[in-house]
């Protein structure tokens, strides 16, 4: 494969560098580096998204018919890897990313003119109801139920580890609706509002104290039928759409290869307590250098399936390849991380957020500050959107045949 951007994409690179500088303000870079959490608080998240919304670049994994931007999937790789350079903060992947492409692909014109232009713009903010209690890496055995009664359904049940449910306007859901089939013959997609009677919002806080995620309890919540996306009984193949958006939708390379660029920078200065600065430790460089080039290696394999995906073939069981070495070799940045700085990693505030002019002040540096908080909150990183064993499985059947 070629593995050279073309004149066409390394003018698309200096456009995207050049709109980087002048538009990424410094307080969205400190408050996306100063998260311990795996999402940026909306405040953050949003005002970023609203900057790309205006300059048409937000929803880029869109098809261009229903608001994208038209890009190829190197175009799609090389904004990535320079927001991640630039210290862009993340969006919200809920509305955006996963969603969002469900309703381009399996929506009607009306649901499409409801809901993909608040999505563009922000606002409306969505969270996702998959997993329950019970029903986790198991999905196809989720029990909220929902029945027809006229035109609306009515949904009992509840969904757990909801990301920013406290934050959102719409939940999309899997629901059972037909309990006398197989079971993933028996699943249904629906969008339901939250601000409504019989939704109740519960949080969970993480170990790092980060309230992310919550469980989603619903008593006779309603809605209307013209908010299923699809058919009934089409959930499971609606939901493994998203799953492999989920999964894979996005480079992990470019931003893993930029933290590990900053352990090394601090590596240079951060004393051993032996013998100079650690970059000196023999066993430290050791590491750090395998986990670079574990990313690098990462880099490669994304770039291969950029290759696949430029000429039309559909993203597949790659999209779980990529997501089981992203997370784990994430981890083994955090570690190194936590092993670099010593004993300032180990503080926690309980105060949130992290930054502006209210944020504690750091013990040692701002890293430090948010060190052990990443590192607790990235242990799920192999378990949520498909654990390491969800993974391997379909590695092992889909592309090796086992």
């Amino acid at each position: 494969m070629d593995m050279e951007f073309s004149a066409e994409d390394l003018a698309f690179r200096e456009e995207v560098r050049a709109f980087l500088a002048d538009n990424l303000p410094e307080r969205l870079k400190e408050g996306a580096r100063r998260t311990p959490g795996v999402f940026v608080e909306p405040d953050i998240g949003m005002e970023w998204h609203r900057i790309l919304y205006r300059k048409g670049w937000v929803a880029y994994h869109w098809p261009k018919e229903d608001g994208g931007t038209g890009w190829s999937p190197t175009q799609k790789f090389i904004f990535e890897k320079e927001c991640a350079l630039a210290g862009a903060p993340g969006i919200s992947i809920l509305g955006l990313r996963l969603v969002g492409p469900v309703i381009c692909a399996f929506g009607t014109p009306e649901q499409k003119a409801r809901f993909l232009p608040r999505i563009l713009s922000g606002e409306d903010y969505w969270c996702q109801g998959y997993s329950e209690p019970g029903s986790g890496s198991d999905l196809a055995s989720l029990r909220t139920a929902a029945r027809l009664e006229g035109d609306e359904y009515v949904v009992n049940g509840s969904k757990i580890w909801t990301t920013h449910a406290h934050h959102a306007d719409w939940i999309f859901a899997l629901v059972r609706t037909n309990p006398d089939v197989k079971k993933q013959q028996g699943i249904t997609f629906l969008l339901l509002e939250m601000n409504q009677p019989g939704v109740e919002i519960s949080p969970i806080l993480s170990m790092s104290g980060d309230h992310e995620v919550n469980q989603v309890f619903f008593t006779d919540a309603r809605t209307h039928v013209s908010n299923r996306i699809g058919e009934e009984g089409q959930g499971w193949t609606i939901a493994k759409f998203l799953l492999e958006n989920e999964r894979g939708g996005s480079c992990f390379a470019p931003r893993l290869l930029q933290h590990i660029a900053e352990l090394e920078r601090l590596a240079q200065e951060q004393p051993s307590g032996v013998n100079g600065a650690i970059a000196h430790d023999a066993r430290f460089r050791d590491r750090l250098a395998r986990t670079r080039l574990e990313a690098e290696a990462l880099e490669v394999t994304e770039l291969r399936i950029l290759a696949e995906l430029a000429k039309g073939r559909a993203p597949g069981p790659q999209t779980s390849l990529t997501k089981l070495l992203g997370a784990n070799i994430g981890q083994a940045v955090d570690t190194l991380r936590l092993e670099l700085l010593g004993y300032d990693a180990l503080q926690l505030p309980a105060e949130r957020p992290l930054y502006g002019n209210e944020a504690p002040e750091p013990v040692g540096s701002e890293m430090a500050q948010v060190a052990m908080g990443n590192y607790l909150n990235n242990r799920a990183s192999t378990i949520f959107g498909g654990s390491n064993e969800v993974q391997k499985n379909i590695i092992a059947k889909t592309v090796l045949g086992l």
